[in-house]
């Protein structure tokens, strides 16, 4: 089992100028991952976007929004972008 250590306040504020002080400008593009189903993770080495269905093979538009007055899917949810520098911090 993987050991999860879940880090304060001052740890956290403690990376925040790394992150800051990330690229504006360029970045690699480091891990992709869709969801096929609710529940489900597959990660991908590449990916497909079109602009009706997100990332191609992700359950995005299927599953839907809470946000959204229909229950439709949010456009503005189609694509999650977050920064490796930040999620590293988290994820440790």
């Amino acid at each position: 089992m993987i050991a999860v250590k879940h880090l304060d306040m001052t740890e956290l504020e403690a990376g925040l100028d790394h992150i800051r002080n990330a690229p504006k400008d360029e970045g690699a593009l480091e891990l992709i991952v869709r969801r096929p189903q609710t529940e489900e993770r597959e990660l991908l080495t590449q990916g497909e976007l079109d602009l009706a269905v997100g990332l191609v093979g992700d359950n995005w538009k299927a599953r839907g929004s809470s946000a959204m007055p229909d229950g439709s899917a949010n456009p503005e949810a189609q694509i999650t972008i977050m920064g490796s520098r930040a999620a590293a911090l988290v994820a440790q």
